[in-house]
């Protein structure tokens, strides 16, 4: 049942480019290119936004990137500072294993990078550092 007095409302997909690259440039993560969201967007594994009903913005998102069998990945948790400390990163994180639980097989082992606003967050839903076994790393800029 829809809450009409909630000012936010979680949609199960993905927000349009324009919006994926605010969200993501604007919340203070790593701005990203249209063409760079256009695959983002069309390639997740789950995605969902959190729209703003009074003005219809895109403020919250968040998506999994996997294989459907074991693997899956949170990435871009994102929230406009606006919008930060309404549960809205806590309500699309939730969705996201809700889905990654429903649909997956048993057992799946599911990962995240977690910047440090986001670290409470992770950890009240169960995630724990996996370092020294595994650590987190990137590829270095080529250019």
């Amino acid at each position: 049942m829809t809450d009409l007095a909630d000012p936010y409302e979680l949609v199960p997909t993905a927000p349009d480019v324009d919006a994926y690259v605010r969200l993501r440039r604007d919340s203070g993560l790593s701005p990203k290119t249209r063409e760079q969201a256009g695959y983002a967007v069309a390639n997740s594994w789950a995605f969902a936004h959190v729209r703003h009903r009074p003005s219809g913005e895109s403020v919250a998102m968040g998506r999994v990137l996997g294989d459907g069998g074991w693997y899956f990945h949170l990435a871009d948790m994102a929230t406009l500072p606006g919008h930060q400390r309404q549960g809205l990163g806590r309500r699309v994180l939730e969705w996201l294993l809700a889905q990654i639980d429903e649909r997956a097989p048993a057992n799946p082992y599911v990962t995240l990078m977690a910047d440090a606003p986001g670290r409470p967050l992770y950890r009240r839903l169960g995630f724990v550092e996996s370092a020294p076994q595994s650590l987190g790393m990137v590829r270095a800029d080529r250019s």
